[in-house]
């Protein structure tokens, strides 16, 4: 699939730089037949239009193919790794430092009550939001 059929396909470039950071082929089992390529290309496209894992257009991988791979990768963290990675290289042709130095956070006022208890949006579960940092 090297040709952009929809807007949401990667480029070569942009293809160059996430290719060499989805994990290699194990050793082991048998040999990939799907391109990661096309895996990537699937899985922009389902973020971009919104349509349905089943609804996914037959010019990509089949559909449960396309869901395994970002589950697995969603599991092993290498959508986070990749995010992280690319904010670096964004930082560094920008001019800047590769971690920022300064991290400003703002916290979320809320209201208590004379009964107090956890109050707000973001106490749904009982739980506070974690902030991830990307370096």
């Amino acid at each position: 699939m090297n040709s952009s059929r929809y807007p949401s396909d990667l480029t070569n470039s942009q293809w160059l730089m996430i290719g060499e950071l989805l994990p290699a082929r194990k050793q082991r089992g048998r040999r990939r037949r799907i391109s990661l390529r096309a895996v990537m290309n699937a899985i922009f496209y389902l973020l971009r239009t919104g349509c349905q894992w089943r609804q996914l257009p037959s010019e990509f991988p089949a559909w449960r193919t396309v869901y395994w791979y970002f589950r697995s990768w969603q599991r092993t963290g290498v959508w986070v790794r990749l995010q992280r990675a690319l904010y670096r290289r964004v930082r560094v042709k920008a001019g800047r430092a590769e971690c920022p130095s300064v991290v400003i956070m703002d916290g979320q006022s809320v209201k208590t009550t004379e009964i107090g208890g956890i109050r707000g949006f973001d106490a749904q579960a009982g739980e506070r939001p974690q902030a991830a940092h990307p370096c």
